[in-house]
């Protein structure tokens, strides 16, 4: 299992500390919180771990749409394809492409600090647009095992020929199913983000990745934002 972020240390200390401060809880109540902060931090730790390896998956959206994500470590750049864009960020810049109606315009601005970790800065992007992404996955999942009166259920299942471990929630606020891979990568994901409905199943995994899935969508129009070289 990969290495745990500071991030996720800190998930840890919260759900203890929210242990510490209810100590009136009884033992099964303490034991049930325990069993969800163990599954929770089992499946963020493979996500995180996801962020630093080299991989290319492909999703099945609802209504028929596809998306794809793709990432790699020599160079370090990763990249999101959705049906109205693209997100790409490498050592050499950020690139923002929009479609609609039929054309694709896309920004290139400077590059950013990403700590050896781009997707972070892809997927932060890709949440404002509204896309489904692993970080706002763990969220929904950390909120729920925070909750008392969530109903987690547990199982396992294969997802595009790769076993995932998988959780139903079920809270007040809305019910979420997601499955996350043995290899990290989000298996599936089908309930609400941010108030909208989401759908996204895993149709293909590879660690293998083409490098031409890192290039300009063809026929884009383009905006380079950087400043010239000095």
């Amino acid at each position: 299992m990969p290495a745990v972020s500071p991030t996720l240390r800190v998930l840890t200390v919260s759900v203890i500390a929210s242990l510490s401060v209810t100590g009136c809880q009884g033992l099964a109540d303490t034991g049930r919180v325990l069993g969800r902060s163990d599954l929770v931090n089992d499946l963020a730790a493979r996500l995180d771990g996801a962020l630093s390896e080299t991989w290319a998956a492909d999703y099945q959206l609802g209504g028929g749409r596809t998306a794809s994500i793709a990432q790699t470590q020599e160079p370090l750049r990763s990249t999101y394809t959705w049906p109205a864009g693209k997100i790409t960020v490498t050592p050499e810049a950020v690139t923002q492409c929009e479609t609609a109606g039929g054309r694709t315009a896309c920004t290139v601005l400077p590059p950013a600090v990403t700590a050896g970790k781009p997707s972070v800065l892809l997927y932060a992007e890709a949440k404002k647009r509204g896309l489904v992404t692993p970080p706002a996955v763990m969220g929904l999942l950390t909120d729920a095992a925070l909750d008392p009166d969530a109903v987690i259920t547990q199982s396992d299942t294969t997802v595009a020929g790769h076993h995932a471990t998988c959780v139903d929630v079920r809270r007040s606020t809305g019910t979420f199913h997601t499955c996350v891979t043995s290899d990290g990568v989000l298996g599936s994901f089908t309930g609400t983000l941010d108030g909208r409905s989401a759908e996204v199943t895993l149709s293909r995994f590879s660690t293998a990745v083409d490098a031409t899935a890192f290039e300009l969508p063809a026929g884009a129009g383009v905006v380079d934002r950087r400043p010239p070289p000095s």
